[in-house]
């Protein structure tokens, strides 16, 4: 008679497998609560910060205008810009409602609240890639204008030199003369070998969703200017500084390295955004700026 064969190797190799599957459900429902915490208190701090320095709609264009002077009087550099008295009261489109603000700000969370607990370990040894490649900490934040003319701090990978603010030791003067005027510079020396690599594919900015768990950003806006930055804005200061500003936007997907100051193109393409801003034109800012990092023909900046 045939013994029977010995199914204990079909049993262990199951229990392996079922093993595998619960450990795997493990790490997903630890991520997922990460994420919800991370999400949560994000949320938590934006609603305190706005219920206290959002300005009363009829005060809205004359504080805010207040408060940017004040910025601008405080920087580094601008500080004799003086910011037009009379400025355009801010009117929102008519897809500018509360449904596409809530819309909106569940996206910010959600995408963000991914971004910050996924991110986490490659942000990390990106860290120590630009910390083994020039001097200095490899974040660092920069002080720009964000909504109502409160200043933000935007968080940001290092890609210059520690002394980049130092503009006169590393810019030539045709350099440093379009530094001064659109506040970039092609072929900027400063910019370090692992920099152009996170500049070209946006990876620099993976700690602004912080910033934007904060609520003091979103994921796309208007891109938060630095103070002296406001002059070109004339009597849009207060219009300008309406709304959130953002990681990327309709300036970035449109016209990125072409737009300027000078021309006032920059300036359009960033008003006509406010002026008619909507969950439809957010999805092309996005989809834009994927395409721009991933793409075939990929920009980053």
């Amino acid at each position: 008679m045939e013994r029977p064969k010995d199914d204990r190797r079909g049993h262990s190799g199951g229990a392996k497998s079922h093993r595998r599957h619960l450990a795997m459900y493990g790490v997903a429902g630890g991520l997922g609560a990460a994420i919800l915490a991370v999400g949560a208190v994000g949320e938590a701090v934006a609603m305190v910060r706005d219920a206290r320095l959002k300005p009363k709609q009829e005060a809205l264009a004359p504080v805010t205008r207040e408060r940017a002077q004040a910025v601008v009087s405080e920087a580094t550099y601008g500080t004799g810009i003086v910011i037009e008295e009379e400025q355009i009261p801010p009117v929102p489109g008519s897809r500018d409602t509360k449904a596409y603000h809530i819309a909106k700000r569940v996206f910010d969370v959600a995408f963000s609240s991914v971004a910050v607990v996924v991110g986490f370990v490659p942000t990390a040894a990106i860290c120590l890639l630009v910390a083994l490649d020039s001097k200095g900490s490899p974040i660092y934040a920069q002080r720009r204008v964000g909504r109502y003319g409160i200043p933000v701090d935007i968080l940001k990978i290092r890609t210059m030199v520690a002394d980049a603010d130092d503009v006169e030791k590393h810019l030539n003067p045709e350099q440093l003369q379009q530094w001064l005027s659109e506040h970039k510079v092609d072929d900027d020396p400063r910019v370090t070998k692992v920099g152009k690599f996170l500049r070209k594919t946006s990876l620099d900015e993976v700690p602004q969703f912080l910033n934007v768990l904060s609520g003091s950003m979103s994921v796309v806006g208007p891109r938060p200017v630095e103070p002296d930055e406001l002059a070109a804005y004339g009597q849009s200061v207060a219009e300008f500084l309406s709304v959130t500003p953002g990681i990327t936007g309709w300036w970035q997907v449109k016209a990125r390295n072409d737009a300027t100051y000078e021309d006032g193109s920059r300036q359009r393409l960033e008003l006509e955004y406010i002026r008619d801003r909507s969950l439809g034109r957010d999805l092309l800012c996005i989809l834009g700026t994927f395409h721009a990092m991933f793409g075939s023909q990929k920009t980053g900046r």
